[in-house]
């Protein structure tokens, strides 16, 4: 009996996710969130859509991974990549957009995105969360 408590205790662990999601629309973190959870992660999460507060959030409590629209009015994915990077930290970090050109795309993995998905396919993220924190875990 105390083997299966163990085992689940891993389990739940392994589902457990803090995100840290970069997005200026609301239900579009909320969609985020329920992919997530479709995809058996129980995610405590934060939305932010400023430069200041993304700061704020990686200084104060850096989460597991981030979720990062491509495009908002005050900030930018590329900008939050960037931010990520001059603050050494190694998190995964997923670009979403309604439409990202493919040399845009090349840019953003080669400058440490972990994947860019487009935001009417959505059923992908669980997979790709998995997939950049077991690169994580890799490294």
């Amino acid at each position: 009996m105390v083997r299966s408590e163990h085992v689940a205790t891993e389990t739940r662990r392994m589902t457990d996710l803090r995100v840290l999601i970069v997005e200026d629309e609301p239900l579009d973190a909320e969609l985020a969130v329920r992919e997530l959870r479709k995809s058996g992660y129980d995610p405590e999460w934060q939305r932010v859509d400023t430069r200041a507060e993304f700061m704020n959030c990686l200084v104060r409590d850096p989460p597991d991974i981030i979720i990062s629209d491509h495009v908002m009015p005050q900030f930018s994915s590329a900008e939050a990549l960037q931010c990520v990077y001059e603050s050494r930290l190694t998190i995964p970090f997923i670009v979403v957009s309604h439409a990202i050109g493919d040399e845009e795309a090349v840019g953003l993995i080669s400058n440490g995105a972990a994947d860019y998905i487009l935001k009417d396919r959505m059923a992908r993220l669980g997979e790709a969360v998995r997939h950049a924190l077991e690169k994580q875990q890799l490294r």
